[in-house]
């Protein structure tokens, strides 16, 4: 089908709301580049999703890194999204302000060579991220490994998405379907998300991040749904297999294992989270699992925002009292926060 007959379908469908949830951040930020919530149905709803990893990570983490930056001798690396994120009294660029050792890094890659070129200095890789970075991550470890690097380690907050989209299929009853993340899938594979079609009865279709990628995506949900139907569809062929990256797996095996992790605003998701494995624990500053969760700020309704339960101008601080300038939740700090991708693109003024 072409894609004017597709918009078409689109801009006419008036059948039960349907609620889609975009899991990826960077979906999010496509869907407003290429207006697409102007173009369809308004009883086509696009919900965003946790697939934020500094949205979902817990503030006690970011007062660890804190309390190591602090310390003599000591450098926090970490990638400029979680920055602004605040613990539970400061962010790390409060704490850099105030003479703390932080350091922005633009591919985690650049750690090794600040580890070598200053043996004297230990670092803490802030490793945060989902399935896409963990094999960076493992080819870290194998480059520390293989070079001796001892004064780098990582505190790790690495999430695994699938188990957080089945915690909303248990628990958010309206979500009708996902828009599956590309870039995860391309190292996980498309099968990762068969689970939710057959357990769920929710079609998944993976798509990628043009304006004609995301119209067709949205018109095969929409068409599963109305036929009563739910399948898996792989519409991102061109670089997403079904099995996925073995290579980028078996270096995310090699390292890591699988535990009940903490999601902030959700909880703990049984093993939904990668750590190190107990062989290569000399890497680790501080697993998560000892960090206790924090209370969220007053009124800051992010929880709500990623679990799909109201749109990111329905918080009452939106625009308000929280902004990119002054952030009170996460979700408006990073560039894969929703909020953050509303406020950028002028998203109170959107209701679906």
């Amino acid at each position: 089908m072409d894609l004017q007959t597709i918009i078409q379908e689109l801009q006419s469908y008036d059948g039960k709301e349907i609620k889609i949830m975009e899991v990826c951040g960077t979906h999010t930020s496509s869907i407003f580049k290429h207006g697409i919530r102007s173009i369809i149905s308004p009883k086509i709803k696009l919900i965003s999703g946790p697939g934020c990893p500094v949205c979902v990570t817990n503030p006690a983490y970011i007062d660890k890194l804190i309390e190591y930056a602090f310390k003599k001798d000591y450098c926090i690396l970490t990638f400029g999204d979680m920055m602004k994120v605040k613990g539970s009294n400061m962010s790390l660029t409060n704490a850099k302000a105030q003479g703390a050792n932080v350091s922005v890094l633009y591919s985690p890659l650049m750690a090794l060579t600040f580890a070598k070129e200053n043996p004297n200095t230990n670092y803490i890789f802030a490793a945060v991220g989902f399935e896409t970075t963990t094999p960076i991550y493992s080819l870290m470890i194998d480059e520390m490994e293989r070079n001796n690097i001892t004064n780098l380690r990582l505190l790790t907050s690495i999430k695994k998405i699938l188990p957080a989209m089945e915690y909303i299929c248990e628990n958010e009853k309206d979500i009708d379907a996902f828009l599956c993340p590309g870039h995860v899938s391309v190292v996980t594979g498309s099968d990762l998300f068969e689970s939710i079609v057959k357990n769920y009865n929710k079609p998944c279709v993976i798509a990628g991040f043009e304006g004609e990628h995301l119209l067709s995506a949205i018109y095969e949900i929409v068409t599963q749904l109305k036929n009563k139907d739910s399948k898996l569809k792989n519409m991102y062929t061109s670089v997403v297999t079904q099995n996925g990256n073995e290579k980028a797996l078996d270096l995310i095996n090699k390292y890591f294992t699988t535990y009940d992790a903490y999601w902030r605003g959700i909880g703990y998701i049984n093993m939904s989270g990668y750590g190190l494995k107990e062989e290569y624990q000399k890497y680790d500053a501080g697993s998560e699992l000892a960090l206790i969760p924090i209370n969220e700020p007053k009124g800051c309704r992010c929880t709500d925002v990623i679990l799909g339960r109201i749109q990111p101008n329905q918080c009452p601080l939106f625009a308000k009292v929280c902004s990119p300038l002054n952030a009170i939740g996460p979700c408006m700090v990073s560039t894969e926060g929703a909020c953050g991708i509303w406020y950028k693109n002028g998203g109170g003024n959107h209701e679906n």
